[in-house]
């Protein structure tokens, strides 16, 4: 027979018993012995050549499943080599080929639960994959992060993401998703960031959102979200706020979340006037309402708000200010932004008492009267402890008299100040400050307003 010599066994080894004098009794007892070591090495010799059974998978199979489906729904001529799809290789174990030249990149495998590697992140290059995540089941119930930005993906984003019941972060930002943000993604407790900015998104923002507990970052700005934005109070933990660049319509909310650091609405639709509640904001540091239709006066508060550092209201329909009872030295204001509004009346005497204010513009409104000296002052020569004015835009106003003494002394480095079309007296060319544009004719001057000399 063969089988033997194919295991290693030396014919010698057989034969043994037949070259040897023994008795019945030793006769049996070698035959025995044999036995014994020929089947031990044998089980030896299948172990080593693999033919017991292989260790199973280190990867939970419906994870693969999960990333072959996202592989599968991005097309292959968009999958580039040296991107991490690219390298996406499922004739290996993922979790146990992870940053090796199979699976160079793209997820991460942070938890073992009961023996097997689950997925806990998936965060796809910015190689321009273009596909669609319609056909994914998304079961990845320990997936903490998902982030595709920065690709071609398109079509809608689907309701199915709400399997992803642990997901802290989503990030879908500058891709190409279109049609309404499903109301699913509001069942989301865990999530914390959610990033769904410079898409073709519409309809409105789901009043299911006021589910989303644990959010403290939503992106949702350059689409084109429509309707009122809900009332998120709710949100106790929510503090930056982006839904710029949209065409949300109606009014601001009335009751905002109470942790909110940063608001961010500029150019939409807004309408209406800037509600009381935003002062009991008590974190509030960044405030942008600019490019909408808000109305009436600006609020005294947002000029002694605790937390305020910038305030942008330009391009507005706003008519006048409220003067703050502390005229704003309490004020934690840094840059205010008012142009391009219909603010009448003279130039609001407590903005150069706002001590770190240091850029401010008031230009293309309706303000008249003399330009105040220590609007002047805090530009050139500002007091001990006091921000200067680094930036004083106040052109096309209808500003009537003289330029301040303090400003025919600045010099064009220290600031940038203007002062273009006015009604001012006098204004050459030859100060940095008149540059830009010449001072209004005296007809257009009077016709505004029978106080200008």
């Amino acid at each position: 027979m063969n089988g033997p010599r194919s295991l290693g066994f030396s014919p010698s080894l057989l034969h043994f018993e037949m070259n040897f004098p023994f008795t019945s009794q030793s006769h049996c007892e070698i035959k025995m012995a044999t036995s014994k070591f020929f089947l031990s090495s044998l089980l030896l010799l299948l172990f080593v050549h693999g033919v017991l059974p292989r260790a199973e998978s280190k990867t939970y199979w419906g994870d693969v499943d999960a990333l072959k489906q996202l592989k599968n729904g991005v097309q292959p001529n968009s999958v580039s080599p040296g991107s991490c799809l690219g390298s996406w290789d499922f004739t290996f174990d993922p979790c146990d080929s992870l940053f090796s030249e199979r699976f160079t990149c793209g997820f991460r495998c942070d938890l073992t639960v009961s023996g097997l590697s689950r997925v806990t992140e998936v965060t796809l290059d910015s190689a321009g994959y273009i596909g669609s995540l319609s056909s994914i089941s998304w079961n990845l119930p320990y997936l903490q992060t998902l982030d595709l930005s920065n690709n071609l993906f398109s079509g809608r984003i689907p309701g199915s993401l709400s399997n992803l019941t642990r997901l802290t972060r989503l990030g879908l930002s500058r891709n190409a998703f279109s049609g309404e943000v499903p109301a699913s993604i509001g069942s989301l407790s865990a999530l914390e960031e959610l990033y769904l900015d410079n898409n073709n998104l519409q309809g409105p923002i789901p009043a299911t959102f006021n589910g989303l507990g644990s959010l403290k970052r939503l992106e949702i700005q350059s689409n084109n979200i429509s309707g009122e934005l809900p009332e998120l109070g709710s949100l106790k933990n929510l503090y930056f706020l982006d839904a710029s660049n949209n065409v949300i319509s109606g009014y601001l909310p009335t009751t905002p979340p109470p942790s909110l650091v940063q608001i961010s609405m500029r150019n939409n639709m807004i309408e209406g006037t800037i509600p009381p509640s935003l002062k009991y904001l008590n974190f509030l540091q960044v405030l942008d309402l600019s490019h909408n239709k808000l109305t009436g006066s600006v609020p005294y508060f947002l000029f002694n708000h605790p937390s305020l550092q910038q305030l942008t209201l330009a391009f507005n329909s706003f008519d006048s200010l409220q003067a703050p009872s502390n005229l704003g030295t309490q004020s934690e204001l840094i840059a205010v932004d008012l142009s391009n509004n219909e603010l009448q009346g003279w130039l609001p005497p407590f903005l150069p008492l706002v001590p770190k204010l240091s850029a401010l513009s008031m230009e293309n409104n309706k303000f008249s009267g003399m330009i105040p000296i220590q609007y002047a002052l805090r530009a050139a020569l500002p007091a001990s402890g006091i921000a200067p004015f680094a930036r004083l835009l106040l052109g096309g106003n209808y500003l009537f008299g003289p330029i301040p003494g303090p400003l025919l002394v600045l010099k064009p480095d220290t600031a940038n100040v203007s002062l273009a079309d006015n009604c001012l007296i006098r204004c050459p060319s030859h100060f940095f400050f008149c540059q830009g544009a010449g001072q209004k004719s005296l007809m257009e001057c009077k016709s505004f307003g029978s106080v200008i000399p």
